[in-house]
């Protein structure tokens, strides 16, 4: 039996999903609970839903941070997108950040993967290098030609000026 979560997330435009979220204070956990599970097609739209709802660090989320890091290995390449975004909006501790980074690099390696995904990923990897000046090693590393090539030229370009920036920033 579908619950009243499920039936917005399926049934519901984004917009009228906001709002009910809204209304409802009380089925925020519940869809954070969907957005790092596995029961499809409601775990990635609630994912996708979360980070039109969420505050930027928002409080409600920080309990669940290492369960989304965790989840996200385990995930499709649309909720992966998803939950990379609602970690871009999130201030990390240094443990996360490191399990983050790692995550996000084994991520775009993977050129076979939805660019929207590794495009994500590499914004995350650079929102933790800029923290991080020794890992600028590592942005070099990835941004070699083998994992440009299978991006479209304005995804190359954007990935090329966030690194280029950092690159600088860190010599």
């Amino acid at each position: 039996m579908e619950t009243e979560l499920e039936h917005i997330l399926t049934n519901y435009n984004k917009a009228a999903m906001i709002s009910y979220i809204a209304a409802h204070p009380d089925s925020f956990n519940e869809l954070i609970e969907y957005a790092i599970s596995d029961k499809q097609p409601y775990s990635w739209r609630a994912s996708w839903l979360l980070w039109s709802c969420m505050q930027k660090n928002d409080q409600r989320l920080h309990s669940y941070i290492n369960q989304l890091i965790d989840a996200i290995p385990s995930k499709n390449d649309e909720q992966q997108r998803e939950l990379f975004i609602i970690l871009q909006k999130m201030e990390l501790n240094e443990k996360s950040e490191g399990i983050l980074f790692n995550i996000c690099a084994n991520v775009w390696e993977k050129i076979h993967k939805k660019p929207s995904v590794r495009f994500n990923a590499f914004k995350l990897i650079t929102k933790i290098a800029k923290r991080y000046p020794e890992l600028s090693n590592e942005i070099e590393h990835l941004i070699q030609e083998q994992y440009l090539d299978s991006l479209s030229p304005g995804v190359r370009k954007s990935i090329l000026q966030m690194s280029n920036s950092l690159i600088k920033k860190i010599d």
